[in-house]
């Protein structure tokens, strides 16, 4: 009779190893953007020999990379492929998308949507304009809490303990807004629910933007209008920021708000 135990042990190793394989794909997304080595060996609690194996498997299927100038490594095109993919089940992604792209065409902007990542509102969708600004509008980014419209919206909308670590960050940086202009910010926007900028984070560059609520009305993401003076002004009470907010609304009510 065969020995069950010759099975399961190459099947229980695999499945072992998958999990290591994930934890070490876990710690680099938590230590993103890169990590040495040692740091990344510590975060796991695992033998720096044995993370390094597992990053040359990772590295080989694309889901890790090593910058060849400082040796750290970072999640690879395969890992940004694999989370854009589990973005996409979100609701809030697969419903903005059509709205988004409908307000690029009306208003010939580019047009994106953020979520809160693990280092702050993160663009996970963009409609890109003819008369493109593409610094601060390519998937992944990650934009200021304080120095963007994107941003400030989170701020005004999150409960405070997801963005009090970030807010305290940014305040001790000498071009940070002072305390009365964040509480003042956050009061207008909680009463508007539009936010403007002017060549806050690029000069020449203006945006718009809005919350997305979802049930319960919590904070599921923000949609932003970026472009280029004279051509965009971003007026708060203009014609671009009622459509934004038609838009937002919209979306919002089919999220459950």
């Amino acid at each position: 009779m065969a020995d069950s135990n010759t099975d399961t042990a190459p099947r229980r190793q695999k499945v072992q190893a998958a999990e290591v394989g994930t934890d070490i794909l876990t710690a680099l997304a938590e230590l993103a953007p890169a990590t040495s080595l040692s740091r990344l060996a510590e975060h796991v609690g695992m033998p720096a020999s044995k993370v390094h194996r597992y990053l040359q498997a990772l590295m080989a299927s694309g889901y890790a990379e090593q910058d060849p100038l400082t040796n750290h490594y970072g999640l690879g095109r395969a890992a940004l492929f694999v989370g854009l993919a589990a973005l996409g089940r979100l609701d809030v992604v697969k419903l903005a998308t059509p709205h988004l792209a409908q307000l690029r065409d009306e208003l010939n902007e580019t047009c994106f949507l953020a979520v809160w990542g693990n280092r702050g509102p993160t663009v996970v969708h963009v409609e890109q304009a003819v008369r493109a600004v593409t610094l601060v509008t390519q998937v992944g980014s990650v934009l200021p809490l304080l120095g963007s419209s994107t941003g400030l919206v989170f701020n005004a909308f999150l409960p405070n303990a997801e963005t009090a670590l970030l807010r305290e960050q940014e305040m001790s940086q000498p071009s940070a807004p002072s305390s009365p202009e964040i509480t003042s910010a956050m009061d207008r926007l909680q009463r508007t629910h539009v936010q403007a900028v002017h060549g806050l984070l690029m000069a020449g560059v203006n945006a718009l933007s809005a919350p997305l609520f979802g049930a319960q009305q919590r904070l599921a993401g923000v949609i932003t209008i970026v472009g280029a003076e004279p051509g965009f002004t971003a007026a708060p009470d203009g014609s671009q920021a009622q459509r934004l907010l038609e838009i937002a609304r919209n979306i919002s009510a089919r999220l459950g708000a």
